[in-house]
């Protein structure tokens, strides 16, 4: 008897101990292995890897609503759904050529990939995985489309953007028998990315093609997509873009929004009211995120090769450069824990997890990693366009 007690004492000491709460979880990509880390922002530490995840060399990320799940949408067409409590893939499916994101409902249920090829985008059960609508991007006689800037927003809709028909498509898909889709043509060449405002009111797609922004007011479907900072840059010198910024890293201070200028060594500072810009804040390279602290006191901004070792720290009261940093070799990404108290970021050359204090910008703790690249944390669940 005083053994079968010890045992189960063992059973119920050990069974506790493997208790975990998803509100502190994240995934870091390994880019070069096709792997996961799955990592505790409160304990700043890995818990588990997770492998055989395919072409990770343009991985997303989005969490199921109760925190549990991780669905890592691969370049390759893989969409691997990962149980975050259990350390290991739940389902993983090939469902296209050439994927580069995807988002999930409101309500949860479905998850919609925009894919390169074949071009279109493609939504499953977020239960089971099983497909439930496959919408090809067609234009002109037919051509398909490769999908980009694909994002979730109110009243279970897809946003995305056809990057080679230069158009958006707003889809519903509140009624899977009825899939209602409008599309707003001739937006503007190449949208080649596109953000969410946190609100979930304004789409906002990047033009690769030509200058400016595509703005889409959705409080007024009806209305056409407005071009916002249509002369911004027309006349500086053309420069090469070595990689292009992601629009999802968008930051708002106040009534400001701060984006990356592509092929410039600039931060655009737009007024959020007027959709006009404010300023042009110089920066020691071509950025690619420019992320705010949650409390938007300031900005943190990366870089494009070849300055990409840098970080630097924008102050949001006096829209300025105040501090910079130099973390290592190859600053791919970056991500606050939900209040901001910590910043993560990957460091793919020095193979390793920097994180930061915000308030004082000192070195908390280092990680290793394999090729870190993108960071996401399970707080992207109860966010729109994430």
């Amino acid at each position: 008897m005083l053994k079968l007690f010890i045992l189960s004492l063992l059973f119920s000491v050990n069974a506790h101990a493997e208790l975990r709460a998803t509100g502190d979880l994240g995934v870091v990509i390994e880019r070069a292995k096709g792997s996961a880390l799955i990592i505790n922002t409160s304990q700043k530490n890995i818990l588990a890897k997770i492998p055989a995840l395919g072409d990770l060399s343009h991985a997303s990320v989005v969490f199921s609503r109760d925190q549990r799940y991780a669905f890592i949408f691969a370049r390759d067409g893989g969409l691997t759904k990962i149980d975050l409590l259990k350390d290991q893939i739940s389902k993983r499916i090939i469902q296209a050529g050439n994927s580069i994101g995807g988002a999930i409902s409101q309500d949860g249920k479905l998850i919609a990939v925009s894919n390169y090829t074949p071009g279109g985008v493609k939504i499953f059960s977020t239960e089971t995985l099983a497909l439930v609508a496959d919408i090809p991007a067609t234009y002109a006689d037919e051509k398909l489309s490769k999908v980009v800037g694909l994002v979730d927003a109110p009243n279970n809709k897809f946003i995305f953007s056809l990057f080679d028909a230069g158009e958006i498509w707003v889809m519903s898909v509140k009624d899977l028998k009825n899939i209602k889709i409008t599309k707003y043509k001739n937006i503007g060449k190449q949208p080649y990315d596109a953000l969410l405002t946190p609100d979930g009111r304004y789409y906002i797609a990047g033009l690769f093609g030509e200058r400016g922004l595509a703005l889409l007011d959705l409080w007024d479907l009806e209305a056409k997509v407005k071009r916002i900072l249509p002369d911004y840059g027309k006349d500086d010198e053309k420069l090469p873009v070595y990689k292009m910024p992601h629009l999802e890293g968008w930051a708002v201070a106040g009534d400001y929004m701060l984006i990356p200028a592509v092929g410039q060594h600039e931060v655009l500072v737009i007024d959020k009211r007027q959709w006009t810009l404010v300023k042009r804040i110089p920066v020691i390279g071509q950025p690619v995120f420019v992320m705010a602290r949650p409390d938007g006191r300031e900005i943190w901004v990366n870089f494009a090769f070849p300055d990409n070792q840098n970080i630097q720290i924008i102050d949001a009261k006096d829209l300025s450069v105040i501090k910079s940093l130099i973390p290592g070799k190859a600053v791919l990404h970056m991500e606050f824990t939900p209040r901001g108290e910590q910043v993560w970021v990957s460091v793919r050359d020095d193979n390793q997890l920097i994180i930061y204090d915000t308030q004082t910008h000192k070195v908390l703790k280092r990680l290793p990693a394999e090729k870190p690249s993108g960071i996401f944390f399970s707080s992207r669940a109860h966010k729109m366009g994430l």
